[in-house]
């Protein structure tokens, strides 16, 4: 966002010190709002109003849309870029168009950070088991994206609930906290009765049979008798991370 703004006020400035034509300003905020790539309409002004810049998914495009996609959102002044769902093909297009990205291939994630906000709040990420990573950590990498500071830990499930004892005083100092589990989700609702913060749901996919591709885990969040415990849907650890982030910088005070 820090961009974006930077690069607006840089222009109304030079247009009001005579230094810019306004003709050449209009033309250069005709195409803020929204670059239209033909197949795509890329909004990069989002991260000016919400403070979170679009992110891609890459779930049905070709690699070469995605990095079109991640040059129009850089060019536009994005802070950072995130592309999930991302196989290696798509990973290499973007590595070809931003050499400075970052990736997680267990979390099939790629992304780019340019200008990043200074972390405020606090965000404690827990999941029930180590296969529920991967999307404990797209909400984690969309958290730290957003500028929340976050603390991550991994397999406390309900199976062996002491573990959970060492979780303890990162739940009573969080801001937020979010809670990937698949199976029966119970996790979620124990976590939900500790903790005095708002505690963010994402019911994962993994589990057997019954657990029907987290649709299990989905109903038993939403049947939780722990009130604080707001749920996403199954495997959505990005929007799980963006609303997590919000909350906590916004209890930390920033704006």
């Amino acid at each position: 966002m820090a961009g974006l703004r930077t690069e607006l006020e840089t222009l109304l400035e030079g247009v009001r010190r005579g230094e810019i034509e306004p003709a050449h300003a209009l033309e250069r905020l005709s195409v803020l709002p929204f670059h239209d790539l033909g197949f795509a309409r890329v909004d990069v002004h989002r991260e000016l109003r919400q403070g979170a810049p679009e992110a891609v998914l890459a779930e049905g495009k070709t690699p070469a849309q995605v990095a079109a996609i991640v040059v129009a959102l850089v060019e536009g002044g994005a802070g950072s870029v995130l592309v999930t769902r991302a196989g290696e093909d798509v990973r290499a297009a973007v590595r070809a168009v931003a050499p400075d990205a970052r990736e997680d291939e267990r979390v099939r994630a790629i992304w780019i950070a340019r200008s990043l906000p200074e972390p405020v709040g606090l965000v404690v990420l827990v999941s029930a088991g180590t296969s529920d990573g991967p999307v404990l950590h797209e909400a984690r990498i969309r958290a730290e994206l957003l500028g929340a500071g976050v603390v991550v830990h991994e397999d406390v499930g309900v199976a062996g609930i002491h573990r959970l004892a060492a979780v303890l005083p990162d739940l009573v100092r969080a801001d937020c906290i979010v809670v990937a589990a698949g199976m029966d989700a119970a996790l979620a609702s124990v976590v939900g009765g500790l903790a005095a913060c708002p505690v963010i749901g994402v019911p994962t996919s993994v589990g057997y049979g019954s657990a029907d591709g987290g649709r299990t885990a989905l109903n038993a969040m939403l049947c939780s008798c722990a009130a604080g415990l707001a749920v996403v849907g199954i495997d959505d650890g990005f929007g799980a991370g963006t609303i997590a982030a919000r909350i906590a910088r916004a209890a930390g005070g920033a704006r």
